[in-house]
């Protein structure tokens, strides 16, 4: 499977599935609507974006669209690509009924479809041997000796985090260590953790 360095913005945890199964990313989904009033997932992204560069990969309908716009006008233009997928007319499987404007949604296409996406984009595909970032490997055992996870202030000491990296605090502790792993290097980590 490709790997690709920048992360991927998508609207919902279904188009999360979809793009897993295409390509190995971060993917990060807007919950729809729900970004216009999320400021702390709205800072990770920016953070996402500074550190990885963004890819946008909505809907192609006006929903998609509004929320395009809405990351266009909160994150430099030059840390965004922008990656679209045919407006296919069509309902997903899981759906009773096609969308409004009854056009598939990122869910809805198939792999190489994703991936064609993600190529006009401009997306950097990384060899399985390029380290995504000067990165560290953090896993979840590390998690555990750091009292990040497993203790019972471990979810003090995650907030703590967070709130030094100026991400959601709410991240759970996966999401947390995924993110840790791909936007902090091994210098960074030091500094952080001798203030938690």
């Amino acid at each position: 499977m490709r790997r690709v360095r920048q992360a991927i913005v998508v609207e919902g945890k279904h188009d999360v599935i979809r793009v897993h199964s295409a390509v190995d990313a971060v993917v990060i989904p807007t919950d729809g609507f729900r970004i216009f009033k999320d400021k702390e997932k709205m800072a990770m992204l920016r953070r996402l974006a500074e550190v990885r560069g963004l890819i946008v990969l909505t809907d192609s309908d006006s929903a998609g669209g509004v929320i395009r716009n809405h990351l266009l006008s909160c994150i430099p233009a030059e840390q965004l690509r922008q990656a679209y997928i045919p407006p296919i007319a069509g309902k997903e499987r899981r759906k009773p009924a096609p969308s409004k404007e009854g056009l598939l949604g990122v869910e809805g296409m198939d792999a190489a479809t994703v991936v064609a996406a993600l190529e006009r984009a401009g997306a950097v595909f990384e060899d399985e041997d390029t380290p995504v970032h000067a990165s560290l490997h953090l896993t979840k055992a590390d998690w555990m000796v750091l009292g990040l996870s497993g203790t019972a202030d471990s979810a003090a000491r995650r907030a703590q985090l967070a709130q030094a990296l100026g991400v959601p605090t709410y991240l759970s502790a996966n999401r947390l260590l995924e993110l840790v792993n791909t936007t902090v290097t091994a210098d960074e980590w030091g500094k952080l953790l001798e203030n938690i």
